[in-house]
């Protein structure tokens, strides 16, 4: 829930409104509530199934042949996660610097990415510890998250004017072309929100009972977060008029000083910058352990299954990420944003969505301690979801994926040419 109630919907309610040009955006809110319940399934099974830091590294391999395709499948998601996972993190950064200057007014480009990129070093330096001192700033952090979620959602309801949110611009749910595109747009930006229901994946080697945790933290924080986030943006779109809201950098700011003036909502845009902190601190945690155990089994670069020599954690990985996290704030929040979701969709999730059904096929005999309910029915719809918001995203995000699969596949080729793996070790090995 950290990372998932991070500044998303604090930012993106402006960027989703432009989608669909008018509140009938909701309604990705909503679809993306559907793809994330069901894809959210997916990743419990196979987590309960597989627990061990790395996540999506096992069960990758696991469906495709831990010997043959499986290490190239795996080996891509590491390659994507050492681009999303700093594209992750400066998206939040970036919002973090839009919300300051709802604090500090006015300030230029080079200050707010300067500030931006602060944020990515600070969240470094935080966690440059073991995993039990995290667990105690986990905690504290997660107390103000909800608390800022509840006291804006609560507001927004109090406050509730259905006449805002109901004015639709003419047109506004006629099939069309455009209609069809929006919506898989507003349903990416809203998946974009939903993002880090799976985080636990990535640190369950660090999990007491993740038979149990893994499933029940992916379950019970995607219909939290989906209904705090519908209401609470329901209330916000209420408040402030959908066309102001849409050129707003501060939404939130904004309509907590529309309700209660300027003072609350500097006291609101202080907690909203707590909550952008404390998300980007769990997508980190979460992040630098994928590498890190793709390293240490031999099917990554060595460097980054270091390990700090007192703490024992993998200090490298933080490092590395922490600063391509600066480096990636020099880009813009829709480039971000868009760029996060495609190459997630492209070479991870969809394909993660058929490893379900091939390790069921396969793999038998592996104990699965849960088990998605109505299955097909639902890894069919989280991958049809994943689909949509695919064919929605546009074309040159969709071209800047493929080439970054391509160059992906190239290098796996090129290590594993180097160090004799599959599809260039003995026939007898690849067996």
């Amino acid at each position: 829930m950290l990372e998932m109630i991070g500044v998303g919907p604090f930012i993106t309610i402006p960027i989703l409104l432009a989608k669909m040009n008018g509140p009938q955006a909701i309604l990705g809110w909503v679809l993306g509530a559907v793809v994330a319940l069901c894809d959210g399934m997916v990743w419990a099974e196979l987590g309960a199934a597989m627990p061990g830091t790395g996540g999506p590294l096992r069960y990758l391999s696991e469906a495709y042949g831990p010997n043959k395709l499986g290490r190239l499948m795996s080996f891509l998601f590491i390659w994507q996660t050492i681009f999303l996972a700093p594209l992750s993190i400066a998206s939040g950064a970036i919002g973090f610097a839009q919300y300051t200057k709802f604090l500090a007014g006015d300030i230029t480009w080079w200050q707010e990415k300067g500030i931006a990129m602060a944020v990515c070093l600070l969240i470094t330096f935080l966690l440059y510890r073991d995993i039990r001192h995290v667990a105690r700033l986990s905690v504290g952090m997660w107390l103000v998250v909800l608390g800022t979620v509840i006291w804006i959602t609560t507001a927004g309801m109090l406050n509730f004017n259905a006449a805002r949110l109901l004015d639709f611009p003419p047109g506004a749910f006629a099939p069309s072309k455009a209609f069809f595109f929006g919506l898989g747009g507003a349903t990416l930006i809203a998946m974009y929100d939903y993002g880090g229901y799976n985080n636990v994946c990535f640190f369950a080697g660090e999990v007491k009972h993740p038979e149990k945790v893994i499933p029940r933290s992916i379950i019970w924080s995607i219909v939290a977060v989906a209904g705090l986030y519908l209401t609470m943006n329901l209330g916000i779109i209420s408040v402030v008029p959908w066309r102001e809201a849409i050129k707003s950098t501060a939404v939130v700011s904004d309509f907590i000083q529309r309700l209660y003036g300027t003072k609350i909502a500097q006291i609101v845009t202080v907690l909203v910058l707590w909550t952008t902190l404390a998300s980007l601190f769990a997508v980190l945690l979460g992040y630098s352990r994928v590498p890190y155990a793709a390293a240490i089994e031999g099917r990554f670069f060595k460097i980054f299954g270091r390990l700090h020599p007192t703490r024992a954690f993998p200090d490298f990985s933080v490092v590395f990420i922490g600063v391509c996290s600066a480096v990636a704030c020099l880009l813009t929040l829709d480039i971000v944003v868009n760029a996060l979701i495609v190459i997630q969709v492209l070479v991870q999730f969809m394909a993660q969505v058929v490893a379900v059904t091939m390790i069921r096929r396969n793999r038998p005999d592996l104990n699965r301690p849960y088990k998605m309910p109505l299955y097909p029915v639902t890894s069919v719809i989280a991958f049809l979801g994943w689909l949509y918001i695919l064919v929605a995203s546009g074309l040159q995000y969709i071209v800047a994926g493929i080439i970054l699969l391509a160059f992906g596949v190239v290098t796996y080729l090129w290590r594993a040419k180097t160090t004799g793996e599959w599809p260039f070790a003995p026939e007898e090995q690849a067996l």
